[in-house]
């Protein structure tokens, strides 16, 4: 290894533990300094996913464990204070107007189930258009339940949570499409093994917070823009 390689190592060591001088300004900042221990991040995903399966056990309350977690996850990835106590405090904050989100979420589960056995059945006319509508509803709010929980906090509250995810998915359709991609993968690996529906519902905490943090074309686009 040249010493040149070595010196600049070095340099990049002291500029990221602070013993030594910031690095340009040329050079980018990472999007999650949080995350620079592959390692450090999968045990926290870990973390996160055992927290929200622990807080919605009794189902309900699965809305307000998966913000909590979402948040927990976000301060993390950001190098913020992610102390397990505010991940608590977020889970006090939202459970009282969860509980509605969640009651609604599982009739709506049970009923869109219900058509899709029956559809199954062929007892039903037009069963196959009834079970795609199923299959539909059920994928929609998957993308409800995870765009309001990344929305979530405990100043906006549920109600501007659910109002603004229209415009959220609107507004970023492949990012709509990566967070069902992230429901029917946690889907399949539970119903393969119960189990692991906690690194699932950790690896669903970390699509809801990356999933709008990518870099977009519209955005590599308006940054070509601006600076011709």
């Amino acid at each position: 290894m040249s010493r040149a390689s070595t010196r600049a190592r070095a340099a990049r060591r002291a500029a990221l533990s602070g013993s030594g001088p910031t690095r340009d300004d040329s050079v980018a900042e990472a999007r999650f300094p949080g995350a620079r221990s592959a390692f450090g991040l999968l045990g926290e995903v870990l973390l996160v996913g055992i927290l929200v399966a622990l807080v919605s056990l009794p189902v309900l309350t699965l809305p307000v464990a998966l913000a909590a977690g979402v948040r927990h996850l976000r301060r993390y990835l950001r190098a913020e204070d992610s102390a397990l106590d505010r991940f608590w405090r977020d889970v006090r904050a939202g459970l009282v107007g969860s509980l509605g989100v969640g009651a609604a979420s599982v009739v709506l589960v049970l009923v869109l189930l219900l058509d899709i056995d029956l559809a199954a059945t062929g007892l039903l006319p037009g069963g196959p258009i009834v079970g795609l509508v199923g299959w539909a509803g059920l994928a929609v709010l998957a993308l409800v339940l995870f765009t309001a929980a990344g929305r979530w906090s405990p100043g906006l509250g549920w109600l501007g949570a659910l109002r603004s995810v229209p415009g959220l998915l609107r507004g970023d359709v492949a990012g709509a499409a990566y967070l069902l991609a992230t429901a029917i993968f946690a889907a399949t690996v539970t119903w393969q093994l119960v189990p692991l529906v906690i690194p699932a519902l950790g690896c669903v905490a970390l699509a809801i917070v990356a999933v709008p943090e990518r870099p977009r074309r519209e955005r590599a686009a308006t940054s070509t823009g601006s600076a011709e």
